[in-house]
C-alpha cells in the first residue's frame, strides 16, 4: 500500500505522487543539448524525485549514463577547503561506482591510489570517469547549497575548466547543479558586499535556471484521488479546496496534512471519510508537532538577511528592496515568502501561522502563569472587550523599554500581542494572521467557538487617522463583520502610561471600531 511521503524522495512504487518530469519541462531538451544548468526549489519540493526520475530515464533509454551526486555531507567541512575537495572528489566517484555501467571505470580510476591536486580534485575524477566511459556523462550534484566561500568557487571554477576545454580533454555532457538557491543567490554568498569574482565568472556557464513550482488545487486533487482509488477512502468536498487555501500546494505541506489525517486522525480507518475538519486539526497538529521540516524552516527567521524583511512583513511597513535585491530573492528562494501584487507576503497561510507563532512562543511559554485562559471564554465565543482590556493592563505592566525578540525588536509589541492571543485561543480556536509588506498594518482573526474577531493592528508611525478607520472599515467588509478593534502601540518614549493608555470607538460605514492606546 502507498503512503503520503514526508520523508525525503518519492518512489513510485512507495508514495502518491505526480509525474516528477512533468514538472520540469525543457530538463529533458537541456540534458540533450549538452547544457549546464541550475535547478532549484524551496526544500522538500520535488528535486530529488526529478533528478532520480530523470536517472533512471536516461539509463533506460542507453544513450548516455548518469551520475547523482548529493554533496550533503560535505556542510560540514566547509571550513576546511582541502578536505572538502578530497571528499567532493570522493562522492563523485563513490556515487559513479553506485551505477552498474561505471563501477568497472571507478575500480579502474583506483580513487585511494590517486595523486591529483587538490585544487584540480573534482575536475579529475570527473574527466577520468568521461575518458574511460564509451558514452557521454550527465551529472547532477543535488545539495549545491552545502558548498560555501572558497570551496563553491573552486569547485565551479574547475566545473568551468572542464566545460570550456571539452574540445581537448571529455568532459560531461550536461551538469545541473540542484539547490534552494537560483544562481543569483550563489554569487551574493561568494561575492559579498559587490566584492569582484574577477575578469572570468564562474556562472558564464549556466544555460538555465529553473525552478519546481507548487502543486496546483488540480494537482492536490490528483495527489488525493490516487489514495481514494487505492484505498476507497474519500476526501470530502471542499477538503482539497481547503488544504490549497492553506499551503498554496506546497509539497511537504499537501502530503503532510493528508498523512495525518489518514494515519493519525482516521488511523487507517478507510471507511472514514476525511473531512474539512481534519484538515484544520492536521493543520493544527503539524504545527504544534514542529516537524523537521517546519523546523529548519524556521531557523532561518533567526538570520540578519530574513529578519530584514520578516520584521517589516510584521508591522506592514514598507521596505527599501525591491526584486533586484539579493534579499528578496534569497527570501523568496527559501519558500518562506511569495510576490503578491509586487509585494512580498507569506507564501501560504500555514506559514503566516508558523511565522507568528514561531517569533512569539517564547512569550507565551512565559505567559503560562500570568495570563490565565479562561476568564474572557464564553459558551459562543469570547469576551473580547474584556481580553483586549486586559492586553493594555498587561502590555503597561510588562512591556518594558528594552524588549528584544529574537532581534526583531520593532516588532516586540505585535509579537507580545499575538502571544497573549494565542495563549487564550489554544484552547478552542485559532488566530488568522494576514500581512504584507507596505500594506501598513497587521490584520488578526481570532476565530473561536464559531465567532470571528477581528484586530488590525498599527503603530503611532503608520496610525493616519480617518485613512486607518477606513482601512479598518474595509477589512471588517471582507469578513462580513461589524465591529473590529484596533490596538495602536505607542512609540513615544516621553509619553506616560496614563497619556498611552485610553480606550474609544469610532462609526464608520456602519462598522464599530473599538481603538485601544498602548
Amino acid at each position: 500500500m502507498r503512503k503520503f511521503n514526508t520523508t525525503g524522495p518519492c518512489f513510485p512504487d512507495e508514495h502518491y505522487m505526480l509525474p516528477a518530469l512533468d514538472r520540469l519541462p525543457g530538463i529533458r531538451e537541456l540534458v540533450a543539448g549538452g547544457n549546464y544548468f541550475v535547478v532549484h526549489a524551496p526544500r522538500q519540493t520535488g528535486k530529488t524525485t526529478a533528478l532520480k526520475a530523470l536517472v533512471r530515464e536516461i539509463y533506460a533509454k542507453g544513450e548516455m549514463v548518469a551520475v547523482y551526486c548529493t554533496l550533503e555531507t560535505i556542510q560540514k567541512l566547509v571550513g576546511s577547503y582541502d578536505t572538502a575537495m578530497r571528499e567532493i572528489r570522493h562522492l563523485v566517484l563513490k556515487n559513479a561506482g553506485m551505477f552498474r555501467e561505471l563501477a568497472p571505470l571507478v575500480a579502474e580510476i583506483g580513487e585511494s591510489k590517486s595523486n591529483t591536486g587538490i585544487s584540480t580534485a573534482v575536475m579529475d575524477a570527473i574527466q577520468a570517469l568521461c575518458v574511460k566511459s564509451p558514452k557521454p556523462i550527465v551529472v547532477f550534484f543535488d545539495e549545491i547549497d552545502c558548498l560555501v566561500g572558497d570551496v563553491l568557487v573552486s569547485f565551479l571554477r574547475q566545473l568551468r575548466d572542464g566545460y570550456v576545454n571539452r574540445d581537448m580533454m571529455p568532459f560531461p555532457k550536461s551538469v545541473a547543479l540542484v539547490g534552494m538557491l537560483d544562481v543569483r543567490d550563489y554569487k551574493a554568498q561568494i561575492r559579498p558586499d559587490g566584492e569582484s569574482l574577477g575578469q572570468i565568472s564562474p556562472f558564464n556557464i549556466i544555460r538555465k535556471d529553473l525552478l519546481i513550482p507548487n502543486f496546483t488545487e488540480s494537482d492536490i486533487g490528483t495527489l488525493y484521488a490516487q489514495h481514494t482509488a487505492e484505498t476507497g477512502q474519500v476526501f470530502a468536498d471542499g477538503v482539497v479546496e481547503d488544504v490549497w487555501r492553506l499551503t498554496r500546494g506546497q509539497p511537504w505541506l499537501v502530503n503532510a496534512i493528508a498523512c495525518e489525517c489518514v494515519e493519525e486522525i482516521h488511523g487507517f480507518r478507510y471507511n472514514e471519510t476525511i473531512t474539512v475538519a481534519d484538515v484544520e486539526a492536521a493543520k493544527e497538529a503539524i504545527i504544534r508537532r514542529r516537524d523537521t521540516h517546519v523546523d529548519s524552516l524556521m531557523e532561518r527567521m533567526r538570520e540578519p538577511r530574513v529578519r530584514r524583511i520578516v520584521e517589516p512583513l510584521l508591522l506592514g511597513n514598507d521596505t527599501e528592496l525591491t526584486a533586484n535585491d539579493d534579499d528578496w530573492r534569497f527570501i523568496t528562494d527559501l519558500g518562506l515568502l511569495r510576490v503578491e501584487r509586487g509585494t512580498l507576503v507569506p507564501a501560504n497561510p500555514m506559514y503566516a501561522e508558523i511565522i507568528g507563532r514561531y517569533l512569539s512562543r517564547g512569550e507565551q511559554d512565559r505567559m503560562i502563569r500570568s495570563v490565565p485562559e479562561t476568564p474572557w471564554v464564553k459558551d459562543d465565543g469570547l469576551d473580547m472587550a474584556g481580553l483586549m482590556a486586559a492586553f493594555q493592563q498587561f502590555w503597561r505592566e510588562n512591556s518594558g523599554a528594552d524588549r528584544d525578540i529574537m532581534g526583531y525588536r520593532e516588532a516586540v509589541p505585535h509579537l507580545v500581542l499575538m502571544a497573549f492571543l494565542q495563549r487564550v485561543t489554544n484552547g478552542g480556536g485559532h488566530i488568522n494572521r494576514e500581512m504584507a509588506l507596505g500594506q501598513g498594518r497587521l490584520d488578526l482573526c481570532v476565530e473561536f467557538h464559531g465567532a470571528r474577531y477581528a484586530i488590525e493592528v498599527k503603530t503611532s508611525d503608520n496610525f493616519k487617522g480617518e485613512d486607518s478607520y477606513k482601512q479598518c472599515a474595509k477589512y471588517l467588509d471582507t469578513l462580513k463583520l461589524t465591529e473590529g478593534w484596533m490596538p495602536i502601540f505607542d512609540k513615544s518614549k516621553t509619553k506616560t502610561w496614563d497619556e498611552k493608555i485610553y480606550t474609544r470607538d469610532e462609526v464608520l460605514d456602519g462598522k464599530t471600531i473599538h481603538v485601544l492606546g498602548l
